[in-house]
């Protein structure tokens, strides 16, 4: 029974942490990262794996339950089985995610999956080898599509496809991947393209809606059926192909509208950086400095302050669609997706 729960003022209850491993990565995906002279944390400045598991265990003991590994790209952080084994020890933790561009992953995906990670999520935006390249600014289609092959064989029984929704960009990636996304049994999710790149190019003019693509999708493949959902805190809503077109499934297929649809008043997260900041939000401007405690001598008690502190700042929702909405210093590789 957790000593204290993460409940933030307007009553949501937090069992969900996302921990960013590292904000290194080995592409440069324009929504993301700038393409050259990137700044990276020094390695001195990371969580070591220890303490990554120190603060995990104090959240199980609060509750979480969840956890989901991101970076930049986690499979470029050493030891990274390591850490998954380390916290699925953990009393409490029934669920361990990761989220990967997958370029790494046909050399891990097994040690992944016997250190004990349930469930992957693989970035791919596109899998025609010239658009890949023109978004991540880096080559290496062919061995995501590996990386993909790799966890199904390692076992990962639930794979899903993550990609990032641009007007003028998606519209022509969209069918063929939804095609891809049905042959080879795995679920897809279009997210709308959020003000997190590094460059801070984004405008609202650039967003391609979740319903506006579900439109394109359906006048290709048909009808799609509203799924039921089971749990109200995730981020996407998902659908069914009512013509299962003769594939093995008939497929799902997620939209994820964090501009057009914000889903805050359901939110459950909580955000740990490479570096051990705390955050409340994606699009929070303050964070919290849990590696000062972590480091250094600090109680259980201390760093369960600190998370209730941080969770009991977070505001109603991240405002994007309103003209206060004040975007983040921190672009998505340093924050953690």
């Amino acid at each position: 029974m957790s000593r204290k729960t993460i409940v933030d003022s307007f009553g949501r209850v937090h069992n969900n942490l996302r921990i960013s491993v590292t904000d290194r990565c080995n592409i440069r995906c324009f929504y993301c990262m700038p393409d050259e002279n990137v700044r990276f944390l020094p390695r001195k400045q990371i969580l070591s794996l220890e303490e990554i598991t120190r603060f995990v265990k104090v959240c199980a003991g609060m509750g979480v339950n969840k956890i989901r590994l991101t970076g930049g790209e986690p499979l470029v952080r050493s030891e990274l089985s390591k850490l998954i084994e380390m916290l699925s020890r953990i009393g409490g933790i029934e669920d361990i995610a990761m989220t990967t561009n997958a370029l790494l992953l046909a050399e891990y995906a097994q040690s992944l999956k016997d250190a004990g990670l349930g469930r992957l999520n693989i970035s791919l935006d596109t899998i025609d080898p010239e658009r890949f390249e023109q978004i991540s600014r880096r080559k290496g289609l062919d061995k995501v599509l590996n990386g993909i092959q790799a966890a199904k064989e390692a076992g990962f029984k639930k794979i899903r496809i993550n990609a990032i929704s641009i007007k003028g960009l998606t519209e022509a990636e969209a069918l063929p991947l939804v095609k891809f996304a049905r042959e080879q049994d795995l679920e897809l999710r279009f997210i709308e393209f959020m003000p997190l790149d590094a460059d801070q190019n984004w405008g609202l003019e650039q967003v391609l809606t979740g319903a506006r693509l579900r439109k394109i999708i359906e006048a290709e493949f048909g009808e799609l059926k509203a799924a039921p959902r089971t749990d109200l805190s995730q981020p996407a809503v998902d659908f069914e192909f009512a013509n299962v077109g003769g594939f093995a499934n008939g497929g799902r297929i997620g939209f994820i509208n964090p501009v057009s649809e914000p889903f805050c008043s359901d939110c459950n997260r909580l955000r740990l950086t490479a570096e051990g900041m705390v955050r409340n939000c994606l699009f929070s401007t303050s964070e919290w400095n849990a590696k000062e405690l972590l480091s250094g001598n600090a109680t259980d008690e201390e760093i369960e302050s600190l998370i209730l502190d941080c969770v009991g700042a977070k505001k109603a929702a991240h405002g994007i669609d309103t003209d206060e909405f004040a975007r983040p210093v921190k672009a998505m590789y340093q924050i953690g997706g």
